[in-house]
């Protein structure tokens, strides 16, 4: 079991566990095998609940910030110490997300699916973000049956994403490296780079101070 699988594993809470034993898409997406959400009465509870409380948080951040900040906790119980957001965020799975300290949310911050999401320490995460880890059925009558499977995303500490950049399924980025905005980063950038473009692609080091 790799560490993002081991730390994937340690987040589950009972509530999931009890689903996950009589939900065969559940059972699969911890899997990371094929799933299909239309079927999966505990897909659909899990990923209602969460957006429930993302509704929560954006409607109470200035009113309440201390509560939203425990409900931004309670939605994602692998995030770190000194996390910062700002609203809205869209989170389908909150339990299938890590975040390290420090690191820094900026606003309309989304992540669709239920691959599992690790964000290291200290990430600069610039506004309107976006992390998808499903990978629809290529093949017509599985795609037309909902068959998608969902992959994992990394992202390394000291990271910098500027404004608007996707990430799709399967990624990984390595440590220090910067995004430019509006960046569609479709494979993996090595640690150091700054990368930029539509697929994304390192194109020099990161600057010496």
């Amino acid at each position: 079991m790799g560490l993002n699988d081991q730390r994937a594993d340690e987040l589950l809470d009972e509530r999931v566990r009890q689903l996950a034993s009589t939900d065969e898409d559940l059972e699969r997406l911890l899997a990371h095998d094929w799933i299909r959400y239309r079927t999966s009465p505990a897909l659909q509870e899990l990923s209602w609940t969460a957006h429930a409380t993302c509704d929560r948080i954006n409607r109470s951040y200035y009113d309440e910030p201390h509560e939203a900040h425990r409900l931004f906790r309670e939605l994602i119980p692998g995030a770190g110490e000194g996390i910062d957001f700002r609203p809205p965020i869209s989170i389908d799975y909150g339990m299938r997300l890590s975040i390290g300290d420090r690191t820094f949310l900026n606003a309309d911050f989304m992540i669709i699916g239920g691959g599992f999401v690790s964000i290291g320490a200290d990430c600069l995460i610039g506004p309107r973000c976006a992390i998808y880890t499903p990978n629809h059925a290529e093949d017509i009558s599985r795609r037309l049956d909902g068959w998608e499977r969902p992959e994992p995303i990394t992202i390394g500490s000291n990271v910098w994403l500027g404004g608007s950049v996707t990430i799709t399924p399967g990624v990984t980025i390595g440590d220090n490296s910067i995004i430019g905005a509006g960046s569609v980063v479709t494979r993996d950038i090595p640690a150091d780079v700054v990368a930029v473009g539509a697929p994304c692609r390192p194109v020099r080091a990161v600057a010496a101070d």
